[in-house]
């Protein structure tokens, strides 16, 4: 199950994906081939940051000198990797520590299980703000350890791991606005330059992410989120090493690629070609992939697919939002990102099991038929799908699957089984 403080932010996410208009039919999708690798890029000398504020001291104390060994590949090489990714939920992002949410410690055990299962990649939901001294923005040495641990027990796995700001009690999804814009540079600022800097020596299989699910709707938002996301960028390239040469993930408008249509006219400024990625999550329809009871805008879904909708109970069936919109969806990003040569990471997507429907066999089929189409269709588009997990497809405490219709359906839509 999701956190009320998980659920509430794909909530939120999801309403602004309805308000943008996702749905309508697409076409059929290729595969995407990675165009052939460039000539090797000039070496980039780290610069400092600007800072828009003085709000916080300057973190990148230690620069060092542009190092490429371990970092050889494009964002589009990583892309090609991965084919299939495991979101560690509701753990480190959880406030009030990484047990808070009912979750145990992440463990060596638990990421070799998860790579045993065919998973390529680790997505490491973090908080950090709670870790960080109010005034100074210092984060804890400890945490910073900490996560440092767990990105290692990746790399003894040989898996890539994507490493963000989650929700971090929203200081930056919440408040892309103008009236914020300073102190959340700045913020952006001390913060990747701590964290950048910690983990500045893991080689190319660790992947940075700007943030999680940003709140942007309007033009001026998005002037502003692109603000956030420069930071982001200029602050870890500034630290050097192996950092000037690390793939970054920039998270789309609400992580909606509708929106992205509209509103994301550019890519960030980054002084090496070909090592940027963008975000986006995918919870359509919300009846069917979040609701958890019903809301006053719609009911539930418990039957999604043209070959699942129930005659025992015909008013809990997908009325939109069925295999069309995912084509639509999937189709949309290849446009206007991997056909460019920019991959789309699918940083979130999940449904629920539910317990009360009336033909409940039929339910859980449409659900694994979900789980395995959203994921089959990404990766026909180019897209790198990672499943959102808080320890319902495997167990927290001893490393079982608890769900394995759903790992196989995963499995079998990654072309894994």
């Amino acid at each position: 199950m999701f956190s009320k403080v998980a659920r509430r932010q794909m909530l939120v996410s999801t309403i602004a994906m309805l308000a943008a208009g996702c749905g309508g039919s697409g076409s059929s999708p290729g595969v995407v081939q990675s165009p052939p690798p460039p000539p090797p890029p000039p070496t980039p000398t780290p610069s400092p940051t600007p800072t828009p504020s003085s709000l916080y001291p300057n973190y990148n104390t230690s620069p060092l000198p542009a190092d490429s060994s371990g970092m050889p590949s494009r964002a589009a090489d990583i892309a090609a990797r991965i084919q299939l990714g495991f979101n560690i939920g509701n753990t480190l992002e959880a406030i009030g520590g990484e047990t808070a949410w009912g979750n145990p410690l992440i463990t060596q055990a638990l990421i070799d299980k998860a790579k045993a299962l065919g998973f390529d990649a680790i997505r490491l939901p973090c908080a950090w703000d709670q870790y960080a001294n109010a005034s100074t923005a210092q984060i804890s040495t400890t945490w910073l350890d900490r996560v440092k641990q767990v990105v290692q027990y990746c790399m003894n796995a040989d898996m890539y791991v994507v490493l963000n700001i989650h929700w971090d009690g929203g200081w930056l999804e919440k408040n892309v606005t103008a009236v914020k814009k300073d102190s959340v540079v700045a913020k952006q600022k001390a913060f990747w330059e701590q964290i950048a800097t910690h983990l500045r020596n893991f080689d190319e299989r660790l992947i940075f992410a700007s943030a999680n699910e940003p709140s942007c709707d309007t033009a001026a938002q998005m002037d502003v989120l692109f603000a956030y996301h420069q930071t982001f960028i200029d602050a870890v390239r500034s630290t050097g090493g192996k950092n000037a040469y690390r793939t970054l993930v920039l998270q789309l408008p609400n992580t909606n690629m509708d929106l992205a249509k509209t509103l994301w006219t550019r890519m960030p400024v980054d002084q090496l070609a070909d090592r940027l990625m963008v975000e986006a999550h995918f919870y359509t329809p919300p009846n069917f992939a979040i609701l958890t009871e019903d809301a006053s805008w719609g009911r539930m879904f418990y039957y999604w697919g043209k070959n699942y909708h129930s005659t025992i109970e015909p008013d809990r069936n997908a009325t939109w939002g069925e295999e069309d919109t995912v084509d639509q969806h999937m189709v949309l990003a290849n446009q206007l990102f991997v056909s460019k040569g920019i991959p789309v990471v699918l940083g979130e997507y999940a449904a629920p099991k539910r317990s009360n429907p009336l033909d409940l066999a039929l339910h859980l089929a449409s659900r694994a038929y979900w789980m395995k189409y959203v994921t089959q269709q990404a990766r026909a588009n180019g897209l790198l799908p990672f499943y959102w997990d808080t320890g319902s497809l495997i167990s927290r405490q001893n490393y079982a699957v608890t769900d394995q219709q759903g790992l196989d359906a995963l499995l079998e839509g990654a072309g894994k089984k």
